[in-house]
Order: C-alpha cells, then sequence, then structure tokens
C-alpha cells in the first residue's frame, strides 16, 4: 500500500520595500529539514482556509500580523532522504502589523530579510529548488 502524503503547509511570501524577502531559519526541533532557510509557514488543518492558516501560523511564530493577498504559487515539496511529502503552498502576505521575532526558538533559531541573490547562497530548503525561487525571480521582475 502507498503512503498518503504528509499534509499540505502553507508558506507567507512577504518582501519588504526594499524588494527583501522575509526568511527563517529551521531550529534544532523543526520536523524536518533543520538548518536550512525557508518562507516561514505552517500545516493547514481540516477546514482551514489557506489565508487563515498562514495568518494564524505567522502570528504565533512570530509574533506580527500579516494578511494573505493570494496565493503565489504550488510546490511540490518531497524530501526522500527524510521520507516527507508536502504539497506547499506559497501565499503572497504583507506585514500589517509589529516586528518578526522568533517566538517559537526550537522550531526557529533565526529571522531576517534578504535578497533572493543572498537567498540562493544560503542552505535554503527544498522548495526553494523544487520551483519557488523562480516563482520569486519572475514575480520581482514584473513589479
Amino acid at each position: 500500500m502507498k503512503k498518503m502524503l504528509d499534509g499540505v503547509g502553507v508558506g507567507a511570501v512577504i518582501f519588504n520595500k526594499d524588494g527583501k524577502l522575509f526568511v527563517a531559519k529551521r531550529g534544532p526541533k523543526a520536523r524536518s529539514e533543520r538548518g536550512k532557510w525557508e518562507c516561514p509557514g505552517g500545516g493547514l488543518e481540516r477546514f482551514e482556509e489557506f489565508g487563515e492558516c498562514i495568518e494564524r501560523e505567522f502570528k504565533e511564530e512570530f509574533g506580527a500580523e500579516i494578511n494573505f493577498i493570494r496565493v503565489f504559487g504550488v510546490i511540490n515539496h518531497t524530501i526522500p532522504e527524510e521520507d516527507k511529502h508536502w504539497v506547499a503552498i506559497a501565499a503572497l502576505c504583507e506585514l500589517q502589523s509589529g516586528t518578526p521575532k522568533i517566538m517559537e526558538p526550537e522550531k526557529c533559531s533565526e529571522i531576517g530579510w534578504y535578497s533572493l541573490d543572498q537567498i540562493g547562497k544560503m542552505p535554503h530548503s527544498v522548495v526553494f529548488d523544487h520551483g519557488l525561487m523562480q516563482i520569486l525571480r519572475d514575480y520581482k521582475s514584473k513589479i
């Protein structure tokens, strides 16, 4: 019998006024990809809307309010060496209020605003390699 997906995750794609992307480094007790940088997010709960999910997760993890704008992309997030398979929904969002800070240090060890070139040189999650980096570059070229 084939194993089912581990779940659906929603990640926040948030650019600041300087065109830098907010990313978080996965902490020592993260479910997977520890030490890798990614757009922060979390698992979609049953009957939850994408926007509700990412707004809730961001508030819990970073103590700041964001607004969901729209689905930005969908990535097949597979990590065979960790036996993980998620569908990752990239959600374009904007910071509404507050300054993001780490609320769950066991899950997240660092945060910051970085250019796409900087992120490309950092150890980043497979979601970036599986399509998010190209989606982000295409988006930035249009704004």
